[in-house]
This record gives structure tokens, C-alpha cells and sequence, in this order.
């Protein structure tokens, strides 16, 4: 499956796999929720997932996929350089980083590695990672939620009532209200407002 919003990516690539040969694009998403839809809705070998999508960010969508299908093998293929996401993807569960810039015979090497559960890394991230001259991942305040608070934060973003997501998620309201303590400690705000505004922000999707 690919996540990009750019189709003419999807249709390249279509293009080009299929010319290759033994792989096939069952899936495109245009927009990260509409991926994390499609993501349960069937069995995917393998997901190739940009990062610049309009609704949210790819890391976030990286993140979200391996909360709910950890086995799922998922490939960052992205125009931003390595040394702005790379590590942040390979620590957020991406089995490989790709540039977009990259030749049809390293995105091949890469989907059919990655495709086979191995973890690929391009020649020049090898060596960065090698000489440890590979900046380190940028944390942010969200990084540190739990996935229960952080799905408590999503819903507070949306105006969710308390009650309301107490029972959404089968806990008690004074649960959620902990929950919701704690998402606001963590990110250093102090009203609902400003989850809503964080949210939006940093593309976390609503």
C-alpha cells in the first residue's frame, strides 16, 4: 500500500512495479487518516509511506501503524533529507528510510528487502549511521504519551466530553480525567483549547 498524496507518485510507482513485476500496489491512501483506515481493513505485506501528507504528519501515521500492527513492515519513502527524518523513522518503527530522489534500481533493492521483513538503509545512511554523524531523532512533548493518553488527547482536541470518551474507551471518567492530567502535564499546556491548537500544529490529525 502507499500513502502519498502526490498521485502521480502512486502512479510511478504503479507503473514501475508492475513492469518489474512480482509486486503489486493493492492500496493508495491519500491523506494519513485515509491510510490508517485502509492499514485494518486488509493484509498488507508492506506499506510505503511519505511523510508530507496534508492531514497528519507521516511520523505520526508511522507510529499509529505500529501501534496497531506492529509485525507490519513500513518503508518512509519521502523528499525530505535523511539527516532531517531518518532517525526519527527508524525509531518510530520504519524498517527503512528512502529518498525519493533515489534511482528506480534503490527503490526496487529497498520495497524488496523491506517487503521480506530486512531492514534497509541506503548506502549514504549506512555510512552516516557508521560515523555517527547522523543527527539524533527531535523528541516532542507528545513523543511521551502513552498510547492510552494519547488517544485521550486526540479526543479532547475534538471536543470530546469526558464521559463521552470514558466510555468510548470502557474506562471511568475519573480515569480519563488522570488520563487527561497527565497529557496536559507532559505537553505543558493547561486548558482543552490548547490541545485542540498542539494537535493542529503538529499534524497529529483529528
Amino acid at each position: 500500500m502507499i500513502v502519498d498524496d502526490h498521485a502521480i507518485v502512486g502512479g510511478g510507482l504503479k507503473q514501475f512495479l508492475g513492469n518489474v513485476g512480482g509486486f503489486e500496489i493493492a492500496g493508495q491512501a491519500r491523506t494519513g487518516a485515509e491510510g490508517l483506515a485502509m492499514v485494518e481493513t486488509g493484509k498488507w505485506d508492506l506499506v510505503l509511506l511519505d511523510i508530507g501528507l496534508p492531514d497528519m504528519n507521516g511520523i505520526e501515521v508511522l507510529k499509529q501503524i505500529k501501534r496497531s500492527q506492529p509485525d507490519l513492515p513500513v518503508l518512509v519513502f519521502s523528499m525530505y533529507a535523511e539527516d532531517d527524518y531518518a532517525m526519527t523513522a527508524l525509531e518510530a518503527g520504519a524498517i527503512g528510510y528512502l529518498p525519493k530522489d533515489c534511482s528506480p534500481e534503490e527503490i526496487l533493492v529497498a520495497i524488496r528487502r523491506a517487503s521480506s521483513d530486512e531492514r534497509y538503509l541506503s548506502p549514504n545512511l549506512a555510512e552516516k549511521l557508521l560515523c555517527g554523524s547522523l543527527p539524533t531523532s527531535r523528541k516532542l512533548p507528545h513523543d511521551a504519551l502513552s498510547a492510552r493518553e494519547f488517544d485521550v488527547m486526540q479526543m479532547l482536541s475534538r471536543g470530546t466530553p469526558l464521559v463521552e470518551i470514558a466510555e468510548r474507551l470502557h474506562l471511568s471518567p475519573k480515569t480519563v480525567s488522570t488520563y487527561r492530567a497527565r497529557v496536559m502535564e507532559k505537553l505543558g499546556l493547561q486548558h482543552n483549547t490548547d490541545i485542540t491548537r498542539y494537535v493542529l500544529k503538529h499534524k497529529l490529525g483529528q
